[in-house]
């Protein structure tokens, strides 16, 4: 509970053990009934600072919205590939949605690699859109706590 969504959900993240990094790289893989959703928390993640990473066709989209982006490899398509910048901890926030067998088992790795190195990973365009916000909380400065009865509803 917070004074506004971004500050709550940051709260959230903090008490469910998840570290949300306030700059670095965030790499962006998103089905295509995602793809026009993007745009808003990638463009909120860089006007923060970030840099962001992506597959070729969610890559395609952000240069189309005008967003700087570095293309890399799916896992499949060879090295030097997500997994290994996951691994070289060039990578700090994921956003990757999948749709049918194959692109969830293409992600298979990317959520084990995410898991075992404690980087934050959103599987839905609602939770990339809170991340970012969050991230927009934390950034503003410090979060405190305060009793049920200081916040008007």
């Amino acid at each position: 509970m917070d004074e506004n969504f971004g500050r709550a959900f940051a709260k959230s993240q903090i008490g469910a053990g998840t570290r949300l990094p306030t700059g670095g790289a965030v790499f962006l893989s998103v089905k295509d009934s995602d793809k026009d959703l993007i745009e808003a928390p990638a463009r909120e993640l860089v006007a923060m600072g970030f840099s962001l990473i992506a597959t070729r066709g969610t890559a395609k989209v952000l240069e189309s919205k005008g967003l700087p982006v570095t293309v890399i490899n799916k896992v499949l398509e060879g090295r030097p590939h997500v997994v290994d910048a996951l691994k070289n901890g060039e990578i700090n926030l994921v956003f990757n949605t999948t749709d049918g067998a194959q692109a969830l088992a293409d992600s298979s790795s990317i959520r084990r690699a995410a898991l075992t190195l404690k980087v934050p990973y959103y599987t839905t365009m609602a939770g990339a859109a809170a991340a970012a916000l969050a991230i927009r909380a934390l950034r503003e400065g410090s979060l405190e706590v305060a009793p049920l009865q200081s916040y008007s509803w």
